[in-house]
């Protein structure tokens, strides 16, 4: 039978009240405790309803549920900031019919439910179901510890079939709007259904929770609550049919998927995916897979920029970077006009020897800008370590890529510009020799299936584009030698010193301190003299740090506000420089017996010799002194034999090489000095001493002699001319088959030199001796 009253009424959030229910509440809404009021003032009968959103401030009658709970309210307690706090027991549930008004509280119309239970003939129907609905929550009291002992008990003495439903349904710890679902079931029947249903649900859940559980305790490793958590997630996701978090090893799938590589990467990433899958319970191997997977992934396998074959932009990068060096520059654009015309062709392996300071890394620079290509520098100074090549097998602790693979990764594209610095200060030890290891890099037939050791997989290096450096062949062993292009590049002359200062070096060291084009200037007077008499190299990287010294006391002067403007000129220059730190062995001006002038090459450019020869009495011996080599010793050996075979023309005792001993010095004694190209000077000046004849004071010479007399070709001759027209040489004398290099030298080098090739000893002695 239904009962219709209006009552004050509070709107709940977040919580559902049923019958036999005892809760305690906080409201703060003034709505709500102007109801709680009314309520005490009359006979505390207070609806309780649930609002379907938490958010809503001001809920109207749709946002309101339509069932309810007429509670009574048994406490009230005031709280700090303006909250109320209520404890009220549920009895019965109503509908609501309407708001009558909702100021200064909510007042509403309300039907009572009254819950008929059903007639059933069967008298054992009720008892049946009263015992279903007592086990059912027996039973999920014991897997559910938030219920007490005490409610249990309270349950289980409980006869009446209705206020057992009530009982129940208002000790299930389930969420708000499950119970609200409860609360609005038309009847008695379908409330007692959805209770015992949702009963039976949660014990089947907790069932499997608790194998899961049980499932995941067996595979845990002791303190790895990481991998619980994992665990747990995993079997959750097998039991439901689903699998809707992306895991690393499926966002390295779809990873491996969209990669661009040839099949056989794709095989075996796909293959230590799966054992990285597998490999969750142990830590370490896990880690190892993930870093060589995260490595595979970022290869760039297949990717590649496209070539540029613009000559002209790049002959303009060449000529803009760098003075000279024509040979370089031609190969560079001979490479690019094949390139232009046949889309294709082997990609360089370009090696550049020259002395320090010439500009062979910043060529290389130069180079990836012309071609557009990304650029990467590898310095392989002091590598001693094969691994450092062909990387470390990934089963090692802290394995990684070697150099090589490592650089193709950083530059993000296949076909990058790769420097490989200092080639030549390579060293090996017992981890293998290096230099093997670059064969098949270096090697334009063999690279497109370079193996890196790491990696495990062919990588492609055919379309790399390779520039060595080195100062010296000499250390490079010859199989490796013969797979590279070979560039030499020479020390630059005075004159291209000058350009390369005054294009270049002043400008940038300028900028770098601060300065105003106009703020300083240094004369071409001046850079000839920092060129010749501070400085004693084949490049110009001391030349920089002397022209950075003049900018660095420029710019503390106009700092400092002694002057605005600073003009260095050749004779102030030893104030921003300092004194003359080189000077140049001027030729001779008399000639002189015994003493000829012979020339050598350096590391840092040309140099002249001054050989002297003494003979004094003696017992044949032959004294060599300077420093020399093996080399050197062994020319000056082949030197003395060739004199004492000629001997007799010149009119030279017989007994005279028994009864004197002759002495060849070569001042710098501290200086190592070695070669055979000083063989035809020390045999020219111990010609002189012998016969006590002249040499002239204007003549050089360089060449390897023989116990015949022939004059062999030496190496460095530019260089070696470089210092003879610098120290006043008129007169140079050359092995002739070097007369084919003179070609390719600029007319500043050879100008003003007499340069006169010879192919026998003596030719060389009717030039030189008086």
């Amino acid at each position: 039978m239904n009962r219709t009253a209006s009552m004050p009424m509070v709107a709940l959030r977040g919580m559902t009240i049923l019958p036999e229910m005892v809760v305690n509440f906080d409201i703060s809404r003034e709505k709500s405790i102007q109801a709680i009021q009314e309520a005490m003032a009359h006979d505390q009968k207070i609806f309780l309803l649930t609002q379907k959103e938490v958010t809503a401030e001001d809920p109207k009658m749709e946002d309101l549920y339509k069932v309810g709970t007429i509670a009574t309210i048994k406490q009230v307690a005031k709280l700090p900031k303006q909250i109320v706090r209520v404890l009220v027991t549920g009895e019965t549930r109503a509908v609501i019919n309407a708001l009558e008004f909702d100021s200064p509280y909510m007042c509403a119309n309300v039907t009572v439910i009254e819950d008929e239970i059903p007639y059933y003939t069967d008298e054992h129907t009720y008892e049946a179901m009263a015992r279903n609905l007592k086990e059912l929550f027996e039973e999920y009291a014991m897997r559910n510890q938030r219920i007490s002992k005490d409610v249990v008990k309270q349950v289980k003495t409980t006869e009446d079939l209705k206020a057992l439903v009530n009982k129940v349904a208002a000790n299930l710890p389930i969420h708000y709007k499950e119970l609200q679902d409860i609360q609005e079931a038309e009847d008695f029947e379908k409330r007692y259904d959805m209770l015992s249903m949702k009963m039976a649900n949660e014990a089947q859940i907790m069932d499997i929770k608790e194998e899961i559980q049980k499932k995941v305790k067996a595979r845990l490793e002791q303190n790895q609550r990481e991998y619980v958590l994992r665990e747990e997630m995993k079997f959750i996701r097998e039991e439901l049919g689903e699998d809707t978090t992306l895991t690393v090893a499926d966002e390295f799938a779809q990873k491996a998927k969209e990669l661009e590589a040839t099949e056989e990467v794709k095989e075996k990433l796909h293959k230590e995916i799966n054992r990285f899958k597998n490999a969750m319970q142990s830590p370490a191997e896990s880690g190892v897979l993930r870093t060589y997977i995260e490595t595979m992934l970022e290869m760039p396998w297949e990717k590649r920029v496209e070539d540029f074959t613009d000559i002209e932009y790049a002959k303009q990068i060449l000529e803009a970077d760098h003075y000279g060096l024509k040979e370089v520059k031609e190969r560079v654009l001979d490479y690019l006009a094949v390139r232009a015309m046949t889309n294709k062709g082997n990609t360089p392996i370009l090696c550049l020897v020259g002395p320090p300071g010439t500009g062979k890394t910043s060529i290389g620079k130069s180079l990836a800008k012309a071609l557009k290509k990304p650029y990467i520098r590898i310095s392989l100074g002091g590598i001693h370590d094969e691994a450092e090549i062909r990387g470390h097998r990934k089963t090692y602790v802290g394995a990684m890529p070697g150099r090589i693979a490592n650089a193709i990764r950083q530059a993000g594209v296949k076909n990058p510009l790769l420097l490989l610095d200092e080639i030549d200060k390579v060293s090996t030890d017992h981890k293998g020799d290096t230099f093997s290891a670059l064969l098949e890099v270096l090697d334009g037939e063999q690279n497109s299936k370079f193996r890196d050791h790491y990696l495990e997989v062919p990588l492609d290096l055919s379309e790399v584009t390779f520039v060595m450096t080195a100062n010296s062949l000499q250390t490079i062993p010859g199989p490796l030698r013969d797979r590279m292009e070979i560039l030499e590049i020479s020390g630059y002359t005075e004159n291209e010193k000058v350009h390369i200062a005054t294009e270049y070096l002043i400008p940038k060291q300028i900028e770098k301190h601060g300065l105003q084009k106009n703020q300083l200037s240094i004369s071409k007077k001046v850079v000839w003299k920092l060129a010749k008499n501070y400085t004693k190299e084949a490049g110009v990287r001391q030349l920089e740090r002397e022209i950075g010294a003049i900018c660095r006391k420029a710019t503390r002067e106009i700092y400092e506000g002694n002057k605005k403007k600073v003009q260095v000129t050749d004779r102030n220059l030893e104030k921003y420089a300092g004194k003359e730190k080189y000077s140049i062995h001027m030729a001779n001006t008399e000639d002189e017996v015994g003493i000829v002038r012979g020339l050598a090459w350096t590391s840092v450019g040309g140099d002249t010799l001054e050989i002297e020869v003494g003979v004094m009495p003696g017992k044949g011996e032959l004294v060599l002194t300077g420093q020399m080599g093996d080399v050197m010793k062994e020319s000056a050996r082949t030197g003395i034999s060739y004199i004492r075979s000629i001997s007799k023309a010149y009119d030279v005792p017989e007994k005279f090489f028994e009864e004197h001993d002759i002495h060849i010095h070569i001042p710098e004694g501290a200086v190592p000095k070695d070669g055979p190209s000083a063989g035809i000077t020390m045999a020219t000046a111990m010609f002189s001493a012998i016969t006590e004849r002249k040499v002239r004071a204007d003549i050089a010479m360089t060449g390897e002699i023989t116990l015949r007399g022939r004059v062999l070709p030496i190496g460095g001759l530019k260089e070696k001319l470089l210092a003879a027209k610098n120290a006043g040489i008129k007169t140079v004398l050359i092995p002739k088959e070097n007369k084919r290099d003179i070609e390719d030298f600029s007319e500043e080098i050879i100008n003003d030199l007499e340069i006169l090739p010879v192919s026998h000893m003596n030719e060389v002695l009717k030039e030189a001796i008086r």
